[in-house]
């Protein structure tokens, strides 16, 4: 690929670690143009490893760390990573967009991405250093086990540098399946166990600088294009309005899920929490005042920062599951359990929904005091118990025969948003395919937001075809790679203009969603080779056999299953599944993915 290309580098960097090899590959054009970034190409690379056979299945999987042509430019909320590889929890692909200066310093460096192979020979734990052209595995990381993200931060950063540092905590090291993989300190790649990823691969940490720039085809068309995406979000009261979320953070979500009944209380057993207003955004700002923070390149800064210790305040879906699904009134509780799950390294939602399932299995409610000392035991593996809830709810339910207490989709354990409340988000859980997770389609958008348009949240009329667009939109957001909330406002519509001014590619919205689509459709070809069929597209038992908490004129009565299975079906249909959602030959041939099929078909005909 040509050099003077713009929007891209033209380079991915490739290290094994076991023979401490690096390399660079060099992408052609016409793949990029096709792959776009972030999660389009950290998918091309994870394929490709499951397309080796068998054999190297049972290795440790590739991390891949992958940016977007945006990144590095001025266009809004540009700024963002995507982190790639298997999840340990679900056995299933896994990625994960995440904020802070990475993306942007990784672009600078000269690269569009890392793909990290093999592990380190023995005991050995190394750090990897990328200073533009000079690349170097450092020895010694292994004494950095045992501190704290924060401390590891301070160790490897001078004050006010730009240097970006990706670390594992002890949670990871201690083979936690849902440990996490902090950024710069307050983002995290949390979902699925990709810090599991990163210690089994001997990695402590990551640390990126560069100094170069990132080409531009049409800066005058791309001004344009910003302006319009900051009028469009200034125009969103979800966004910018009085209690949106750049005036409260993503917490300003707590109250409107707790006032639609669809709040995840006592493990799923109720849908609102009785203590919510002593909880809320407004009150968690009374007891800590805070300022805003954000990703680079983002001007909606929905991240907070405690005014007296410097330190990130939990996020929405933290602040849910630490407090309502644990039947947890207390904020001091609830903040030095996120704490905790920060410092050490753990996915907040899958931590607090172990605990939940832990607590139903126990039959009792956790007290206050309990949460943040169970955190703590989990993470640093301290007991056989937190050894045993650190592999997950899905797991250690199991394994006491109980399995449907674990509130998961294929492992991983479901957010904060109760799908007895939406019925789109009740199909997306079931058909994301990286497990219980809300942001592959996002249906509150339009049931509980009303954006783009309204629609039944109580029923499943049109939802299949809906969720399938927007998993196709979703999977191009992450490929560019953009910041999901923006699209509250802004469409691919502005999104496709900033891209065709950034790289000269002229694509329109529709060129996006389709390739969008194409991302998404391998993603069902590899958890197809992965052994993942409609039986693992379900949602647990207890949503279709049990009432939420009804109330104020709003009725939370239990799924109609047969209502569901038919909107699944629909779904597999508009995607191009069968019935036991295995990818269809002709879809793949419509994506230019018949190699991939052959592939996906060989590899599961021989079992």
């Amino acid at each position: 690929m040509k050099r003077d290309w713009n929007g891209w580098t033209g380079r991915i960097l490739r290290i094994d670690l076991r023979s401490a090899e690096i390399r660079t590959d060099e992408l052609s054009g016409e793949l990029y143009s096709l792959l776009v970034g972030g999660k389009g190409l950290a998918g091309h690379y994870l394929f490709e490893f499951l397309a080796a056979g068998p054999e190297p299945r049972e290795k440790t999987p590739p991390l891949m760390l992958m940016t977007g042509p945006l990144v590095g430019t001025s266009s809004p909320t540009s700024g963002r990573c995507t982190f790639m590889s298997l999840s340990p929890l679900t056995g299933a692909i896994c990625d994960c967009s995440v904020g802070g200066r990475l993306g942007t310093q990784l672009k600078r460096a000269g690269y569009d991405g890392v793909v990290l192979e093999g592990t380190t020979p023995g005991e050995q734990m190394l750090g990897l250093s990328i200073a533009d052209t000079e690349i170097t595995l450092e020895e010694g990381a292994e004494g950095l086990e045992g501190s704290e993200c924060s401390t590891v931060l301070r160790h490897l950063v001078p004050e006010r540098s730009e240097w970006s540092v990706t670390c594992i905590g002890e949670a990871a090291h201690n083979g936690v399946r849902f440990a996490g993989i902090m950024v710069d300190g307050g983002y995290t790649a949390g979902r699925g166990g990709l810090g599991l990823v990163m210690a089994r691969k001997g990695l402590k940490y990551i640390r990126v600088r560069g100094s170069g720039t990132v080409g531009i085809a049409d800066r005058a068309e791309l001004r344009r294009a910003r302006e319009e995406i900051f009028r469009l979000v200034a125009a969103s009261p979800v966004l910018t309005g009085e209690h949106g979320l750049a005036s409260y953070g993503t917490g300003a979500v707590y109250d409107l899920m707790h006032s639609r009944r669809m709040m995840p209380t006592s493990n799923f057993r109720k849908t609102r929490f009785e203590h919510a207003t002593e909880m809320n955004a407004p009150a968690l700002r009374r007891r800590f005042p805070s300022s805003a923070d954000g990703c680079r390149g983002c001007h909606i800064r929905c991240k907070r920062i405690s005014e007296r210790t410097g330190s990130h305040l939990p996020e929405f879906e933290t602040m849910s599951h630490l407090s309502a699904l644990l039947d947890n009134r207390s904020v001091s509780s609830m903040i030095r359990g996120s704490s905790i799950c920060n410092e050490l390294g753990m996915d907040t939602i899958s931590a607090g929904a172990t605990l939940a399932c832990y607590a139903e299995l126990e039959d009792r409610k956790l007290s206050a005091d309990e949460i943040p000392a169970l955190l703590e035991e989990i993470a640093l593996g301290s007991s056989e118990r937190g050894r045993e809830l650190g592999k997950g709810s899905l797991d250690y339910a199991r394994k006491r025969g109980r399995p449907e207490l674990s509130m998961s989709v294929k492992g991983m354990e479901l957010p904060a948003y109760d799908p007895r409340g939406a019925y789109g988000m009740a199909l997306a859980y079931a058909t994301s395919t990286r497990g219980g997770c809300h942001l592959r389609a996002y249906p509150i958008s339009h049931e509980i937001l009303r954006r783009p348009v309204a629609t039944d949240r109580f029923s499943f009329e049109g939802k299949a075809r809906i969720v399938k667009i927007a998993e196709d939109a979703n999977a191009m957001v992450d490929s560019l790679t953009a910041c999901k909330f923006t699209f509250f406002a802004a469409t691919l519509e502005e999104y496709a203009r900033a891209f065709s001014a950034v790289t000269g590619i002229q694509s329109s919205p529709e060129e996006l969603l389709r390739k969008g689509e194409r991302i998404y459709f391998r993603e069902r070809m590899m958890n197809c080779i992965l052994g993942f069929r409609a039986s693992d597209d379900d949602l647990p038992a207890r949503f279709f056999e049990e009432e939420g908490s009804s109330g104020e004129g709003i009725h939370v009565g239990p799924i109609d299953r047969q209502d569901f299975l038919r909107a699944r079906d629909n779904y597999y249909v508009v995607r191009g599944l069968d019935s036991d959602a295995v990818p269809q030959r002709e879809v793949s041939c419509e994506l230019n993915l018949s190699d991939c099929y052959d592939t996906m078909n060989s590899m599961t005909r021989n079992g």
